[in-house]
Order: C-alpha cells, then structure tokens, then sequence
C-alpha cells in the first residue's frame, strides 16, 4: 500500500514538474503583452446627458486576470466588461482603473499597493474595488517544492497568503473605509494538461475556503468563486475531451487556447458576469 502511494506521488510529481515546464516556456514569450495600468472611460451614448450623470470610479488590482492576458482584444479582460455592465445597468459614468500585472503574487500586490501613489489615490476615490490574486502563490508553491510536494505542501503558504491578503485588506481601508471590494477566487486549469492530477483540485478547494473565510471577516467584502465555472466551460461539460490511440486531450471554451491556462474573452465574460450578479446582491447594503 504505501509503495502505491509512493508510485502516485512520484508520477504527480513528475506530471506537475512537466506542466511548470510549460508554463515557464510559455511566460517567457510574455513580453510582448502591455502590462501597464490602463486608464478608460467607458462612457457611451450622448454627452450632454452623461455630463448629468453620476461618476463612478471603479478599480482593479491583482495579477494577470486583472491585466487581462488571454484577452485578444488586449482591452483588460473582464475590468471593461465589468464597467460597461455596471454603465448600462445603473446609469452611470464609470471611469475603470486597471493596475493587474501579470505574475504577481500576494506579497508583490500588497507591495504595489502599498509604495504606488497612483494606486493610492485611485483607492480613495474608488466606488468599486475587484482583487484578483492567489494564483501565483500557488504556483510559486509548485515551483519551490516540487521536489517534495503533496497536499500538504500548501498549508503554511497558505496561512502566509491569508496573512498577506489580510495585511492587503486593512491597507486598502486606510485609505477608503466604504468602498464594496470584491475578491475573486482562483480556479484549476491544470485538468487541461494533466487530467490525473486529481489532488490539485483539493488543494484549489482548500485555499479558496480559506480565502472566502478571511473575506468574510471583513465589511463590505466580498469573495466571488470562479473555479467550477470556469472548469465547466462555457456549455458546462468540463471541457472537451478527445482521446485517441496515442493521447487524450481537454480542452475547455472558456480558457486561451495558446496556454490553457488563462481565460480567453468568454472566461473573461464568465468571470463579469459573475462579479456583476455579486455586486447586484450587495449594491444597496450601506
């Protein structure tokens, strides 16, 4: 029993090594992406009736999901998705404020956030606040433990991420008490390319658990789990498989297909619509 145990964890060990690979090859051609905050006035329709309407300030912080990569239309993934739904649905004028750089970890957000004037001042004047963050730590969990990893190898970067994130939270009511914040979850693309790697999707359970916990303890907070529909894929079948004498492949309409492991411009919509019907349901709290 326990050789079968050791067999497992050498063959998920070697399938996750292989997948970082990937992903490093595939990072490395990221240059070419913009990673600059993006400034844009969604505003639409006649001028004379939006000079009467109310501003809003609507900002978005995090990592790659935030910057938007996967988007080909390199607009900011779902951030302008998500202001135009907040435009058409409360007759406003929604100005969004994109600070996601791809790669961050918690720690490198919280620096950002916490050594960035723009950031600040942007945070101050926020009516709205998304966060995307978590996915990197994980991944950095990969990277320098791989030779040793298991479910277990989560569990105290996991405490240090709902640390960081809290230390993030009270940072960001320094500087606008008030402000609704929303915190979106990660997600599991690595079924993608190795469908057998079944212990990663406990482990994406676990930390988003944990998250939603430390979300909750905070006002105006607020957590939004992306993980099951993105991993159901747009038509909710959990990708497509396609199996023949030499390989089995996944794919899933939701996710870029360059890397399976962004969204493309459908994760991205799946993800705002999500953010949306969130906000909804909290929009007239005080």
């Amino acid at each position: 029993m326990k050789q079968k145990k050791s067999s497992q964890s050498i063959r998920w060990i070697i399938e996750v090594f292989l997948f970082i690979v990937a992903i490093v090859i595939f990072f490395g051609g990221l240059n070419h992406f913009w990673m600059r905050p993006v400034n844009s006035d969604l505003s639409k329709g006649n001028s004379q009736s939006r000079l009467t309407q109310k501003k809003f300030n609507y900002v978005a912080i995090g990592d790659s999901l935030t910057e938007g990569v996967g988007d080909r239309t390199a607009q900011g993934g779902f951030v302008p998705l998500l202001a135009h739904n907040i435009d058409d649905s409360y007759d406003v004028q929604v100005k969004s404020q994109n600070f996601g750089v791809s790669g961050n970890t918690s720690t490198q957000i919280y620096k950002r956030v916490t050594t960035d004037n723009k950031i600040q001042e942007a945070i101050k004047k926020a009516d709205l606040i998304t966060i995307t963050v978590g996915g990197n730590d994980v991944m950095k969990v990969i990277r320098t433990q791989l030779a040793n990893l298991s479910e277990k190898s989560f569990q105290a970067p996991a405490k240090a991420y709902q640390k960081q994130i809290t230390d993030l939270f009270d940072y960001i009511r320094q500087y606008n008490p008030n402000v609704k914040v929303y915190v979106v979850g990660i997600y599991n693309p690595f079924y993608l390319n190795f469908p057998d790697i079944k212990q990663m999707q406990d482990v994406i359970d676990n930390w988003n658990n944990a998250t939603k916990a430390t979300v909750d303890k905070q006002k105006k907070m607020y957590f939004v789990p992306i993980n099951d529909l993105l991993y159901q894929g747009l038509d909710g079948n959990e990708g497509v498989t396609e199996k023949t004498e030499t390989s089995h492949t996944i794919t899933n309409n939701a996710l870029f297909e360059e890397d399976h492991f962004h969204p493309n411009n459908i994760g991205y919509q799946v993800m705002s619509d999500a953010i949306t019907k969130a906000y909804k349901e909290h929009v007239n709290e005080k």
